[in-house]
């Protein structure tokens, strides 16, 4: 029952139409109580041989006429506790998907796709059963258990009443025993369930790795263990709620059994009549429902129970992203000043990075370069507050980051990330993802200004071409582009490429540096890159190392330090042109 505090902010939002449902539900519980007490009468009419037409006729007309009032009522208390039920559901929704557009990097580390996936589908239809199949059987087995045990007090004896129900204490004491192993065994489940969620994502995104390794065979048998292993729980929930009918029907037979021969005795002895017997047996048939329905409600309570208790641990989750609400709100632009004195990512033992002190003046360009795991990524992501936890302080115009909410940082921001993303819509549709309203025009020159143009141009619909999830139909120097694309629509103050130029040809790359150099003449630009040739023309360069910035300058200084750079250089033209000697 503890769910139902846990719920009850949302019961005190809906309290009206739960109060309308409710009512609705005990005025069919009494109505229900009219068509035994008719069978008893009319059997004792026919044991007595006073039953006449007329009278026969009446009591059919008020079995029918209370048969539609039950009907009209029934779609008052489904209209409201369902409706009730949808609202929870989609309120619920709302804010975890609210919540995760909130949380920040660490969040997304630690809790893998198909583990949210399963928290947003299978959690959140549990605790809505609870707003709805829960409150209808707590509500429809109370009512109508408490109203039906009246009836037979009052219409036909309460000896015979309170004896036939001795066996029901039995019933209340094994389901609560019940319910408290299926909370554990449901909670199990669902964790079982979001482990195959993750399995089926991960084999789906990376089929094309599978299949080019040979490992269809081993993945099919890892799947099939996950398979298992939900089966295995969700068996051990299924046994324990299937334990609830054969103690229900256990019970109603004890009682049947009571009321057979206690009832016979009383009939005998003249202290009830055979039909108030018959009336009492239809009553105790009445009481079969509200016991299943004690079954049905301990199995949704407890499955909503252990639901919100796992939405409820990632509700709880913070992102580490604090945002200023009163900071400034306009868009970040100005001098860059970075001045970082150390940062560990959480777990490690080690600084990624250590000393990363640049200036970057208003309009102008930088080059971050350095091999494979050097830390050029984690200079942008610092930058872009995916983490807020270092030493030092990272200013825009003066200001440090942290001073302006995340709107004014992050909308003055263009980002190219080396892992592009599409979404599965049209390309035009991804282009201006950040400018909705952009026109075609806009979305041509700015396509033509990332040398995609003519690319999209020669897809079997154009610009109206759908991509397919994660743009699986372009290849990755086409991805590349239209995510440059996307990134130049908004006309950022600042564009960020990392590694963004990694799939495209030298050409290509040549032709859309020279574009952006005449399109973002007086904005600023960040380009991380392992390929030099594409900061060639930057106004300065910095080399980093492991975490540290090992040389810095423009390209001719640097050549002349004859250091990495200059190896490095010397090694991609070589590289270069034995690509062009094969060719």
């Amino acid at each position: 029952m503890i769910i139902f505090k846990k719920l009850s902010w949302f019961f005190k939002e809906e309290r009206k139409n739960y109060f309308l449902g409710v009512s609705a539900l005990v005025l069919v519980a009494l109505i229900q109580l009219i068509p035994p007490k008719i069978i008893g009468i009319v059997v004792d009419s026919v044991a007595a041989k006073t039953l006449t037409a007329n009278k026969l006729v009446s009591w059919i007309s008020l079995l029918v006429i209370s048969g539609i009032v039950v009907y009209c009522l029934r779609f008052v208390w489904r209209k409201h506790i369902w409706g009730g039920a949808a609202r929870l559901e989609k309120l619920m929704r709302k804010r975890l998907f609210h919540h995760f557009t909130q949380m920040d990097q660490v969040f997304y580390q630690k809790y893998r796709t198909g583990d949210l996936m399963a928290h947003a589908t299978n959690d959140l239809n549990a605790i809505q059963n609870v707003a709805g199949a829960g409150i209808l059987t707590f509500a429809d087995a109370f009512i109508s258990g408490v109203t039906t045990v009246i009836a037979m007090m009052l219409f036909v004896d309460p000896r015979l009443t309170l004896i036939a129900l001795i066996p029901f204490p039995l019933l209340a004491i094994l389901s609560s025993k019940l319910g408290n192993k299926m909370h554990e065994a449901f909670k199990d489940s669902q964790g079982a369930f979001s482990k195959l969620n993750d399995k089926t994502q991960e084999s789906i995104t990376g089929i094309k790795v599978i299949k080019t390794f040979g490992q269809e065979t081993e993945d099919i048998e890892d799947f099939q263990k996950k398979i298992d292993f939900s089966i295995e729980k969700n068996n051990k929930v299924n046994n324990l709620d299937a334990l609830f009918d054969p103690l229900i029907t256990l019970v109603i037979g004890m009682s049947y059994i009571i009321s057979i021969i206690l009832g016979g005795y009383f009939v005998v002895e003249n202290v009830i009549s055979i039909g108030q017997l018959i009336s009492f047996f239809n009553y105790i048939g009445m009481l079969v429902w509200p016991m299943f329905a004690i079954g049905r409600f301990f199995n949704v309570i407890q499955r909503g129970n252990a639901s919100y208790d796992r939405v409820s641990d990632l509700m709880r989750e913070e992102s580490h992203i604090k945002e200023n609400t009163k900071g400034i709100k306009e868009p970040a632009s100005g001098d860059i000043n970075y001045q970082l004195n150390s940062f560990t990512y959480n777990g490690d033992e080690k600084a990624t990075l250590t000393d990363i002190h640049f200036d970057l003046a208003e309009g102008k360009t930088l080059g971050i370069v350095g091999k494979t795991g050097a830390g050029k990524t984690t200079i942008l992501k610092l930058l872009m507050r995916e983490y807020d936890d270092y030493e030092g302080t990272i200013k825009v115009n003066h200001h440090p980051i942290q001073e302006y909410t995340l709107d004014a940082l992050l909308h003055s921001l263009g980002y190219v990330p080396q892992d592009h993303f599409l979404f599965s819509m049209t390309v035009r549709d991804n282009i201006r993802f950040g400018l909705p309203k952009a026109t075609q025009e806009e979305v041509e020159k700015i396509a033509s200004e990332a040398a995609v143009h003519e690319d999209i141009l020669g897809f079997s619909n154009g610009y109206d071409t759908m991509v397919g999830e994660r743009g699986v139909s372009l290849s990755g120097g086409q991805k590349q582009r239209i995510s440059i694309a996307r990134a130049l629509l908004v006309q950022p103050e600042l564009l960020i490429l990392d590694d963004a130029l990694s799939a495209v040809d030298a050409k290509t790359e040549e032709l859309i540096l020279t574009n952006l150099r005449e399109s973002r003449e007086n904005k600023t630009t960040i380009i991380s890159t392992h390929r030099l040739s594409s900061v060639k023309h930057a106004d300065e360069i910095i080399v980093v190392d492991e975490g540290r910035i090992i040389e810095r300058g423009k390209h001719d200084e640097l050549i002349a330090l004859n250091g990495w750079y200059k190896k490095m250089f010397d090694y991609q033209q070589l590289e270069n042109k034995i690509e062009g000697g094969v060719r």
